[in-house]
């Protein structure tokens, strides 16, 4: 596909028609592109993604201010930790095909870094930079809503089971009971390292079938690392 084609497959994805479809570009342009052929530093996307950091983080702001007139700011807070973290841009930069439109050097492409989250993370953010500059506040809002909404929903439904953002063994108790399946069991496969700095390692699973694993320092922090495992391959973070 010629890379005008998935600019434009981006855009539709994105919701937003680009006056200045160069802009779109600009922000699907990796530093190691301009490096290789000898641009500027400003012919890269690092300048839109510094101010699309700022856009991103207003938007969901906003979005969660509204949502939740009652919320205290420490939730607030939280909420958008959540939603703007780095796995979670990288997640909505791959549901956008971020990763095909972006331009590398010739070098950096073969090491697979379409794939690496900072990259999407700052590829995400430079789009949204991109769309700031070429419609303004009132054009990244709708975006915004439309990006972040379902996501905003499920930490919304957490929040009203009593459940704390990062309770993930609570939060992956709801998602299964919604299932009508209630048992839930964690089980260490095994430890690693010495006695004054072992790692657990531990599976969740339902029945038969392996939801999650994850590792940590205490049996407690191996079991909440299974669980958000699990909720990240439901889709539920």
């Amino acid at each position: 596909m010629q890379r005008t084609e998935t600019l434009l497959e981006i855009q539709g994805l994105l919701g937003y028609d680009f006056e200045d479809r160069s802009l779109l570009a600009l922000a699907l342009t990796h530093s190691s592109y301009t490096n290789e052929i000898g641009g500027r530093h400003a012919d890269s996307n690092e300048r839109l993604e510094f101010l699309g950091d700022a856009v991103t983080g207003m938007g969901v702001t906003a979005m969660i201010f509204d949502r939740f007139p009652e919320l205290a700011e420490g939730r607030m807070s939280a909420m958008r930790a959540n939603l703007v973290k780095s796995d979670s841009l990288a997640e909505i930069a791959r549901s956008l095909g971020l990763g095909a439109g972006l331009k590398f050097g010739v070098g950096a492409d073969k090491t697979g870094i379409r794939e690496n989250i900072s990259v999407l993370e700052d590829a995400f953010e430079a789009v949204m930079g991109a769309v700031y500059i070429d419609g303004g506040a009132p054009a990244v809002k709708p975006v915004i809503q439309r990006l972040f909404s379902d996501r905003l929903e499920k930490l919304a439904r957490t929040l009203e089971s009593g459940s704390s953002i990062d309770d993930f063994k609570t939060m992956l108790q709801i998602e299964i009971q919604r299932s009508g399946v209630a048992d839930i069991h964690y089980e260490m496969t095994s430890e690693s390292g010495p006695d004054h700095d072992k790692l657990f390692h531990v599976t969740v699973r339902v029945g038969e079938k392996i939801l999650g694993n994850g590792a940590g320092r205490t049996k407690k922090e191996a079991e909440k690392m299974a669980a958000k495992m699990a909720l990240e391959e439901l889709g539920c973070i």
